[in-house]
């Protein structure tokens, strides 16, 4: 689901324009960043780096999701392919995408989250490659092959030219966040796209304010929490800011209390990867009651290698399963690393 998510779950214009990249930590209280938070990122970062595949991939069954997931990792907190301390290990993740993104014609990965992901990852490392041409032009691809594979009713589903059926609210969020990243970044996206997509996640928010898996009171797949954090956020990053449904999810959310910020809570790691990113956008009050939550929850869910483990329920036997481990790292980096604002997705 869904910077957004997502999110977060995108490349703004920052990449385009120097004086946009300045980072913008005199924006960031010491109680948001607390040192043992930017301990925890530097520990998760050296185990990405400990844990690269020789070429240059990251996980096992859904190598270009979890690749385009550590780039952003390395980039939340200012690092960029070719430019030490991570930059060989920056550079090797960008040509592996590159390479998909030739041999499939711009398709990337073997599902539409995963090509959403890499759409996203190719948007947030335009301009800060030194292969800003092959990275501009693949990402220009890619987001003709999401657009070519919208359905009438507005959404996405798993594989492309499936059948409407197959279309959910978790797939069809990860494509809004890519094609407004690329958007931002100078990418063409048609109008109607965007206005279709954003209805097609609006009809999957029921009364109380949560949103369900195809329609408003779909249920089967997931929890509430997750998929109305992906629904949130994509409103707001599409610029649905003042909408309702963006009001009555913000309230379901809040509604949860507690329960959500213990890691054995199901989906933790996914939902929370757009619930922050939904809270920042939303307000400085809505982000101020919510972060230091989740801060300090993964700082000491943190294993002593620098990992961060689990957040799927058991039984659930997907393929993103078999990367639980490389999955949940990059994630948790990305929620921590949300003060930093140097990656766009985090900035309003």
């Amino acid at each position: 689901m869904i910077r957004h998510y997502l999110i977060l779950w995108l490349s703004i214009l920052a990449f385009l324009h120097g004086a946009n990249r300045a980072p913008a930590q005199d924006k960031v209280r010491v109680a948001e960043l607390s040192p043992r938070a930017e301990a925890a990122i530097d520990r998760g970062l050296r185990y990405l780096a400990q844990t690269q595949n020789p070429n240059g991939s990251w996980g096992q069954a859904n190598q270009v999701a979890i690749t385009s997931l550590a780039l952003m990792a390395y980039m939340v907190k200012g690092h960029f392919p070719d430019r030490d301390p991570h930059g060989v290990t920056m550079a090797k993740g960008v040509d592996y995408l590159l390479k998909q993104a030739r041999l499939n014609k711009g398709y990337l990965g073997s599902n539409m989250y995963e090509h959403g992901l890499g759409t996203l990852a190719l948007s947030e490392v335009w301009g800060e490659s030194t292969r800003s041409d092959e990275v501009r032009d693949a990402l220009k691809s890619a987001v003709s092959v999401i657009v070519r594979n919208q359905t009438q009713r507005g959404g996405w589903g798993y594989y492309p030219d499936r059948d409407i059926a197959y279309q959910d609210v978790s797939i069809t969020v990860m494509q809004i966040v890519a094609l407004a990243s690329a958007k931002e970044a100078g990418i063409l996206v048609p109008d109607n796209t965007m206005k279709q997509a954003i209805d097609f996640v609006k009809s999957c928010q029921g009364a109380n304010g949560a949103f369900g898996y195809q329609t408003a009171g779909d249920h089967r797949i997931g929890v509430p929490f997750a998929r109305t954090a992906a629904g949130v956020t994509s409103l707001l990053m599409a610029g649905d800011r003042k909408s309702e449904a963006v009001k009555s999810g913000l309230a379901y959310l809040h509604g949860l209390g507690n329960a959500p910020f213990n890691p054995s809570y199901p989906w933790y790691y996914y939902g929370h990867y757009y619930a922050v990113q939904a809270m920042y956008q939303a307000s400085e009050k809505d982000y101020q009651t919510w972060y230091p939550k989740i801060r300090d929850s993964l700082v000491n869910a943190q294993d002593v290698d620098g990992s961060w483990k689990g957040g799927i329920p058991t039984g659930v036997r997907t393929k993103i399963e078999t990367d639980r481990d490389s999955y949940c790292t990059p994630v948790a980096i990305l929620i921590l690393g949300v003060p930093y604002r140097y990656l766009p997705i985090y900035q309003r």
